[in-house]
């Protein structure tokens, strides 16, 4: 029996952990020819072994890096049929008034700067009929204290999905958005917090959520991956929201 996603070539970046790494393995699993990117060679190489994937060291900020991904991925595969570009960081928390350039630059320069680059240099390797999936979050419409750089990357990230949408439909390839709310991951955790912060921040955000639980990378996996195949053939443009009713 054929799977879901056989001879198709999928790109997850930032797929050594969390949504990303939730994601590639179901790919994978699927029957996808997948292969993974991150800044930790360590840790993209493990991650690669356990799902059966291509491993890539890369950082998405890095625009060199990037165009030796493409040339590599080229080279070996010919063109994709996936692209999901799911690396992303919160940065440091601080309010306007007291924002540092090198925190602006780093944000940035991977949500927004690196991801737009990404998509830019795929797009000559996306073969006609492929999915762009891009992970955003519900914070590109809110607008709260302490995260504005953060919310803004996001924001500018949407945008861009949307026109890449339009510019790409004549070659029937389609470009959504999935913004999660709070899911399980190491974002916050990369974020320099302590356990105590941490364990009173998802306690908080329990009670904020309707249905009172944190989102699981396994289930956004699998809309990601519905994104991706011919279920969705007539979806383009779109942004699903995946947070519990966080935003209700």
């Amino acid at each position: 029996m054929m799977k879901r996603f056989e001879n198709k070539v999928a790109v997850v970046t930032g797929g050594n952990s969390g949504i990303g790494y939730a994601a590639a393995r179901e790919l994978a699993a699927q029957g996808a020819k997948v292969v993974i990117t991150g800044r930790r060679k360590d840790a993209v190489i493990k991650a690669a072994k356990e799902i059966g994937a291509s491993p890539f060291v890369a950082d998405q900020a890095s625009l060199n890096d990037i165009e030796v991904l493409t040339k590599e991925v080229k080279e070996q595969f010919g063109g994709v049929d996936i692209l999901f570009i799911n690396a992303g960081i919160t940065g440091t928390m601080a309010l306007i008034e007291n924002a540092s350039v090198e925190n602006f630059d780093s944000v940035m320069g991977t949500n927004f700067r690196g991801a737009y680059f990404t998509l830019s240099k795929f797009i000559p390797l996306l073969n006609e009929g492929a999915s762009v999936v891009m992970l955003s979050s519900i914070v590109a419409s809110t607008h709260k204290p302490y995260s504005s750089i953060y919310q803004a990357s996001k924001a500018a990230l949407n945008s861009v999905a949307k026109t890449a949408a339009a510019e790409l439909a004549p070659r029937k390839i389609r470009v959504n958005i999935v913004s999660p709310g709070p899911h399980r991951t190491e974002v916050l955790n990369k974020a320099g917090l302590d356990e105590p912060t941490l364990k009173s921040i998802q306690e908080r955000l329990v009670n904020d959520i309707p249905l009172h639980k944190i989102g699981e990378p396994a289930d956004l996996a699998k809309l990601v991956l519905f994104l991706c195949d011919e279920s969705s053939n007539f979806i383009t443009g779109a942004e699903v929201t995946v947070d519990g009713g966080m935003t209700l």
